[in-house]
This record gives structure tokens, sequence and C-alpha cells, in this order.
């Protein structure tokens, strides 16, 4: 009988629904932003054959995408609360990857 308790305290947290409201959101944003890192691939590529190495600009836009991708992986797994954008300031994806980085290396 306890456990039905449980589980209905835990059908009822209005946090546990509004993050399952963000996943599904986050699924969405994450395909557009793959769709996104293929196009950075993809242009990268071209730099690197025409003129034989990576392009500045679009090298940080990736690695800033990558970072995002992380971000949001995180909190689709649960492994952080922190909302990525545009649900939380583009700069605590920075302060989050940061955060994991340093999680794992102690």
């Amino acid at each position: 009988m306890e456990l039905d308790e449980q589980t209905n305290e835990n059908l009822k947290k209005i946090s546990t629904w509004k993050r399952i409201a963000f996943i599904l959101v986050f699924a969405v944003i994450i395909g557009v932003v793959r769709t996104l890192l293929w196009v950075v691939v993809l242009l990268q590529i071209i730099s690197a054959l025409l003129t034989g190495h990576p392009n500045q600009n679009i090298l940080g836009f990736g690695q800033k995408l990558a970072a995002y991708t992380y971000h949001i992986l995180l909190f689709l797994t649960f492994n952080t609360e922190e909302t990525p954008f545009p649900f939380a300031d583009w700069s605590a994806t920075e302060d989050v990857v940061a955060k994991q980085d340093l999680e794992h290396k102690e």
C-alpha cells in the first residue's frame, strides 16, 4: 500500500510534469541543433578542401553548438537541473559544461 501512495505522490508532483514538458521541448530543439551541427561539419569540410584549413569563425560556432548539445543531453538524462537556453541564459551552458568537467576530473 505504501508503494501506491508514493507513486500517487510522484504523479502529482508539478516539478516532474514540468520537467517532462521541458524534455519534450528539448527533444525537438536538439533535432534542430543536430542539423546545424551537420551544416557546420559540411562547411568545415568545404573550407578544408578549398583553403587547406578549417574556418576559424565556424570553428568557434561549432564548439558552442557542441557545448549546447552537451548541456541539453545532461538535462535530458537528469545529470543537471539547469535548463538550457532558451529557458536560461546562454552563459549558463558554459557554466554547466565547466562544472560537469570538474566533477568528472575529481
